[in-house]
């Protein structure tokens, strides 16, 4: 198959988007398909970083995203015209859709191209904190993208209902992957513990970017727990705020590959806070490290988490009761030992390769539905 993958973000950007965009067409590629990815410019001081990559990627103009500079968004325009119909699709696959992924949609309608979406951020969430758009209009944006795709597909049964909710059709669950080889306890170092826990603390970690929606603030109070030392992985817009309210916890910026596999197994615990989550990769990351998981009880870590057997789910933004989760592991080495036992075996079958197989089967059950033709080379 021919497969033109739409992404509102891919590398250098550091998120779950960019990240699955890049495994997908990895595997698309070891399956014999001809994916190509239309994404976003990155700004001229990245450009260097976008790093090589098995399949063509096109970029098109883009602009940086109000109050996150970090963040581009993808302009619609002539060039991403121009890619789709030069690919010569079978699949149109939009990652993540809003403003590339409207103008992906109305193109796969009117060439008659075969399209799935892929719903995998709470854009009403990022539309009022970056944008201020209010939810209403930004889910009748949403519905007029994802209701002129054959199919939708949802990272988490939570994320699955909303959009049913608010009227988007033809919505599958279609989970992500994780990398089980990169991302294991056996990873753990003891160098790394020494330096950041000289005196033996309880290493909590935090993984992800560091922007208001991830309410990395809420780890203030863990922060002050005796014995307890929190480390924040991760940059973005917030940081410098982020430091002010967590004075004791250590940052160390984006960290990326071994480096970052080894930070993960040498915490003793992962503490995620963002209440907003479709899904919550970083969370898989730690479950397949052997770490025990604190996590809000929303969206996509109500599939990733099970109390008392891997981790433990918390109110929403209630700073006292993640703390309390937190303290409760730190001072019980065995119950931590159990849930990482339990996270590792859980997540072992969640491969790329299988979930990248079911997106495959998914494309496959598209094409055969009834009225559906494959695209037709055609002139632009």
């Amino acid at each position: 198959m021919r497969i033109a993958i739409i992404a509102e973000s891919f590398p250098p950007d550091v998120n779950g988007v960019a990240h699955s965009v890049v495994r997908i067409a990895e595997h698309l590629v070891r399956r014999g398909h001809t994916p190509l990815v239309i994404a976003p410019a990155p700004s001229s001081s990245t450009r260097g970083l976008t790093g090589v990559h098995p399949f063509p990627v096109i970029r098109v103009p883009s602009m940086p995203l109000p109050r996150y500079r970090s963040l581009r968004l993808g302009l619609p325009g002539p060039k991403l015209t121009e890619a789709l119909v030069s690919h010569a699709p079978d699949m149109v696959h939009l990652a993540c859709p809003f403003l590339l992924g409207a103008r992906g949609v109305a193109l796969a309608q009117q060439r008659r191209m075969p399209c799935l979406a892929v719903y995998q951020t709470d854009v009403a969430a990022y539309a009022r904190t970056y944008v201020g758009w209010g939810e209403a209009a930004v889910w009748k944006w949403m519905r007029t993208i994802h209701n002129g795709a054959d199919r939708t597909l949802a990272p988490s049964t939570r994320s699955a209902a909303d959009l049913v909710a608010h009227g988007i059709q033809r919505v599958w669950l279609w989970q992500r992957g994780v990398d089980t080889v990169r991302f294991d306890p056996a990873k753990r170092n003891d160098l790394v513990r020494k330096a950041l826990a000289p005196n033996g603390e309880v290493l909590v970690g935090y993984v992800g970017r560091l922007a208001a929606e991830k309410r990395v603030d809420l780890l203030a109070k863990t922060s002050e727990l005796p014995g307890v030392r929190v480390v924040i992985v991760g940059d973005g817009p917030a940081r410098r705020d982020l430091e002010k309210a967590l004075p004791t916890a250590v940052f160390l910026g984006a960290r990326h590959g071994g480096q970052l596999a080894r930070l993960f197994a040498s915490f003793d615990i992962f503490a995620h806070t963002g209440p907003h989550e479709t899904f919550g990769q970083t969370i898989q990351e730690a479950l397949a490290s052997g770490l025990p998981v604190v996590a809000p009880s929303a969206g996509g870590p109500l599939d990733l988490v099970t109390p008392g057997v891997n981790g433990t789910l918390v109110p929403p933004e209630d700073a006292d009761a993640l703390a309390g989760a937190v303290a409760e592991l730190a001072t019980d080495g065995e119950l931590r030992r159990q849930y990482g036992t339990n996270a590792r075996s859980g997540v072992e079958g969640r491969t790329w390769s299988a979930v990248g197989d079911e997106l495959i089967a998914h494309y496959e059950s598209i094409l055969a539905s009834p009225g559906v033709t494959r695209h037709v080379r055609v002139a632009a």
